[in-house]
């Protein structure tokens, strides 16, 4: 059963990913639209520098949640021109170095007779692409403004995989431009990591690119995380939905296709959004509340809106929220793999949408603070019991705050990037993320059906033009 039901995941990601990409909301820059010309020069797979692990490595509950892939691009002005040999081989070499640690990436993943994934450590190693490109780096334009008709040229993507378990578990493409500049585009198989296990490997990476000792090595053994016994549901778990599910609210990618679009906030709008919306606490005063919680908040309302989800549905919002400090004590330092819980922010559309701004922001802070090692070992042993997924179908949909990511730490020995992005989101998933190295602005990413993205617009531009007049 087990693969059927990621082949039914994976397609309707695929689908998403297939389909007619375009739209940006600021009035940027955003680059060629598409246009950008970039040839593969070369394909290979880098193994690790030395022989490591063979066999099994085991996966715990929490991966098996996450059947999605993630793409990011990072944007380096690089040396200038003819310097680009020399870099690619650098990164190519201290790639092969950091595997030697981080070597499941070097690996395969499969399903086992007992219908959890596991990933096969066989060395094979991890797909790198070289590519070229004649234009200039700043033909990209603003990366943030999401464009995945463009930026999908800078990745190793893998569309066409019947299922996650053919998705490489990582995979890297270096393209370089006429004028020296550089992207390095990353894409990980989710189910092996989260966000903060990928910086803690770029950290090791981009250590070993400049001659350094290794800042952050790998904490492998998953069995931190490994299920109660017996197992023991204490909360409800809303976040998951059953791995039966059939994906029929699937968006036909011929009849109705996804429109990309971006959002900048910047900061004094968000301090206006805030003064609009403060927490209650049980002592009856009341908090600021953060900046992520405004943002979720506002999408959260203005998605439920464009989407006319009925006054009486349920509308969910999940927040990913890395729980390696929620533990006592924390997880390992380094812990590899999936730390990441997702909190569970419902009530019916009516309530969301017709009650005053701040009960939506409250919704949201409640679930994120119910996120307590007591909360993650019952939804471990939920997994366990019931055999889930993160329920990203129907009125449910996902954010993640990419912007607490070290990712502007990364640099190979000619400096750090400009800036990095998304180069696609997945199907109902919201991505909050910087606009740049230099920029205090946050960028919001998703994409939906051309009619409830031109809702979506209006809602949002309406707010932040609204409260930039104060």
């Amino acid at each position: 059963m087990g693969t059927a039901i990621l082949r039914g995941t994976f397609e309707s990601f695929e689908n998403e990913r297939k389909m007619v990409q375009a739209g940006n909301e600021k009035p940027r820059d955003t680059g060629a639209m598409g246009k950008l010309d970039v040839k593969i020069a070369n394909a290979v797979h880098v193994s690790p520098a030395r022989e490591t692990f063979g066999g099994l490595y085991a996966l715990s509950n929490l991966d098996q949640t996450f059947p999605l892939v993630v793409e990011i691009v990072f944007a380096f002005n690089g040396e200038g021109r003819g310097r680009c040999s020399a870099a690619i081989e650098t990164i190519r070499e201290s790639l092969a170095k950091a595997l030697v640690e981080f070597y499941p990436f070097a690996g395969r993943l499969v399903m086992g007779i007992n219908g959890r994934m596991a990933v096969r450590c066989t060395g094979e190693g991890v797909p790198f692409v070289e590519a070229t490109s004649e234009d200039d780096i700043a033909a990209l334009g603003d990366i943030s403004t999401i464009n995945p008709a463009m930026l999908r040229k800078l990745v190793k993507h893998s569309d066409g995989a019947p299922t996650i378990l053919e998705v490489p578990l990582l995979s890297v493409q270096v393209t370089t431009f006429k004028c020296g500049g550089i992207v390095v585009g990353i894409v990980i198989n989710h189910v092996l990591i989260d966000g903060k296990a990928l910086t803690d490997f770029i950290a090791c990476w981009s250590d070993l690119a400049q001659a350094k000792p290794p800042s952050v090595l790998p904490f492998l053994d998953r069995s931190v995380l490994r299920p109660r016994q017996p197992p023991r549901i204490d909360l409800p778990h809303h976040e998951y939905a059953p791995r039966d599910w059939q994906p029929g609210l699937v968006v036909d990618p011929e009849t109705k296709p996804l429109v990309y679009r971006s959002f900048c906030f910047k900061p004094h709008a968000l301090i206006q959004l805030k003064k609009a919306a403060r927490i209650a606490t049980q002592n009856g005063s009341s908090v600021v509340p953060t900046t992520f919680e405004i943002i979720s908040a506002l999408v959260w309302i203005s998605r439920t809106k464009a989407l006319g989800i009925g006054p009486h549905e349920t509308t969910t919002l999940l927040t990913a929220v890395d729980g390696r400090p929620k533990f006592d004590p924390p997880l390992p330092s380094g812990y590899f793999g999936n730390g990441v819980a997702m909190s569970c922010a419902e009530c019916s559309a009516g309530e969301l949408t017709r009650k005053p701004f701040s009960f939506a922001v409250q919704t949201v802070h409640e679930a994120l603070a119910s996120v307590t090692e007591s909360y993650i070992r019952s939804a471990i042993d939920h997994i366990e019991l019931n055999r889930v997924l993160v329920d990203l179908k129907g009125n449910a949909c996902g954010i993640s705050k990419l912007s607490q990511l070290p990712f502007y730490k990364m640099d190979f020995g000619f400096g750090r990037p400009f800036q990095v992005a998304p180069a696609t989101v997945p199907d109902n998933v919201i991505f909050v993320a910087p606009q740049s190295r230099e920029s205090d602005d946050l960028v919001v990413s998703l994409g939906l059906t051309s009619n409830a993205m031109d809702v979506f617009s209006k809602l949002i531009q309406h707010e932040l033009t609204l409260k930039s007049k104060f």
